[in-house]
C-alpha cells in the first residue's frame, strides 16, 4: 500500500469544544478561511465577504435537498422503545432501509408499532449494518411530516431549538437525511449581492444519505465502499456550467456534495469538459489521483477525522496544505462540523 492511501493521513486531534453545537444566529457571520492552492496560503474574513473572492461571469453551483424527518421512534410489543433513521424508500411499496439504534434488539420478523396507528416489521438485516423495514400502511409521508424529527449528527449534543436551522435556505427537493452543511451560511441577501456582481448562481440535487454517515475503517482508503446517494443536474444548470467551462471562468463547487454530482456527470469529449445533464445514483469516492473536470474551487465546512469529505478536500487542496489549513484553524479556534465555519479552496 502506497503511504498517500494510508488512512492515518486523514486523522487529526482537536479540542471537543471548537465543534460547533449550535448555529449562529445569522448565518453568513461565520469564520471563512481562505486558502490559495497555487500560494499555499491562508486569509480570515467572515463569510458574507465571500463576495470578494468571486468574479464575474464564475459559476456557484448550489445542492437543493432538503432534508427529511428521517429520525422516528416506535415501540416493540414489550413496550421497549427504539429508534430508527429512515434513509431511502425502495421500490415505492412500502419497504425502506432504515439505521436502527441498538439494532440487535430487533430480531427478522418482529413488529413496531409507531403513532398514528402505522406499524413496520422488520424483513431483512443488511450486511452493510442497515435494516429494511415494511410499513403498514405503505405511504408514510404523512406520518414523518407530522411525527419525525430532523435527524442531527451524533456530535451535536444540544437540541435543536428550530429545524430550519439545519436546512439551507435553498432547500426545495425533500430526500436528504443530512443538510449540504456548506450552504448553510447563505442567507437570500447574500445570494442576491453575489448574483449582482454577475457570478451565475445554479442548483443541483444530490441527496445526503448514509454516505455522509460512514468513516473510512479500511487502513487503505481505496478499499472504502461508498453508497449510493440519488442526484439530479438540470439541463440548465449543466449548460451555465458548460457555457463557463468554455470560456475558462471557475466553477465553484458548495460542499462536497456539489463536487461529487458533477464529478459523477463530467464527459472529456472536444476542447473542455462538460457537464452531462440528467439524474440517476453516484457511489463516486474521491481519493488522492484523481483529476477534478469541473469543479475549479470549493466552499467547504471543517470535516471529521476518517471521513470520506475529508478525503475529498485533501485530494483537491492537496494533503500537505490540507494539514497546515486544519492546524492553522485549531490553533484560531475555528468553529468545526456542521454548524461550524467554512473554508473557500481557491
Amino acid at each position: 500500500m502506497k503511504e498517500g492511501y494510508n488512512l492515518s493521513n486523514f486523522g487529526y486531534t482537536f479540542p471537543s469544544y471548537l465543534i460547533a453545537q449550535r448555529p449562529l444566529e445569522e448565518r453568513d457571520q461565520a469564520r471563512l478561511l481562505v486558502v490559495d492552492r497555487k500560494l499555499g496560503t491562508f486569509k480570515e474574513g467572515v463569510f458574507k465577504d465571500i463576495t470578494n473572492f468571486l468574479k464575474e461571469g464564475e459559476v456557484l453551483v448550489l445542492n437543493n435537498t432538503k432534508v427529511v424527518r428521517a429520525k422516528i421512534f416506535g415501540r416493540k410489543s414489550t413496550g421497549a422503545r427504539l429508534e430508527f433513521l429512515l434513509l431511502k424508500e425502495i421500490e415505492g411499496k412500502g419497504r425502506w432501509e432504515a439505521l436502527i439504534k441498538k439494532r440487535r434488539r430487533l430480531k427478522l420478523g418482529e413488529e413496531v408499532v409507531f403513532e398514528g396507528g402505522f406499524k413496520a416489521k422488520l424483513v431483512e438485516k443488511t450486511s452493510q449494518g442497515t435494516a429494511i423495514l415494511e410499513f403498514s400502511p405503505p405511504s408514510i409521508g404523512s406520518f414523518i411530516e407530522k411525527y419525525g424529527e430532523i435527524p442531527l449528527p451524533p456530535y451535536i449534543k444540544e437540541e435543536l431549538k428550530e429545524p430550519s436551522y439545519y436546512q439551507t435556505v435553498f432547500a426545495k427537493k425533500e430526500g436528504a437525511v443530512a443538510a449540504p452543511t456548506a450552504g448553510l451560511h447563505f442567507t437570500p441577501s447574500l445570494l442576491k449581492e453575489i448574483q449582482c456582481k454577475g457570478v451565475k448562481v445554479v442548483y443541483l440535487t444530490l441527496h445526503c444519505g448514509l454516505a455522509t454517515f460512514r468513516p473510512v475503517k479500511t487502513q487503505d482508503i481505496r478499499e472504502h465502499l461508498m453508497e449510493e446517494e440519488y442526484f439530479c443536474i438540470p439541463k440548465e444548470t449543466a449548460s451555465v456550467i458548460n457555457e463557463a467551462k468554455l470560456h475558462n471562468r471557475r466553477i465553484i463547487a458548495v460542499g462536497t456534495t456539489v463536487v461529487r454530482a458533477l464529478e459523477s456527470c463530467a464527459q472529456e469529449k472536444g476542447e473542455k469538459p462538460t457537464v452531462i445533464p440528467g439524474e440517476g445514483r453516484t457511489s463516486l469516492y474521491i481519493f488522492p489521483g484523481y483529476k477534478f473536470k469541473i469543479v475549479d474551487a470549493l466552499i467547504t465546512n471543517f470535516h471529521t477525522p476518517y471521513s470520506t469529505n475529508l478525503i475529498l478536500v485533501s485530494t483537491f487542496c492537496g494533503l500537505e496544505l490540507t494539514k497546515r489549513a486544519y492546524l492553522y484553524a485549531i490553533k484560531r479556534e475555528f468553529r468545526f462540523f456542521s454548524f461550524g465555519d467554512t473554508m473557500f479552496i481557491g
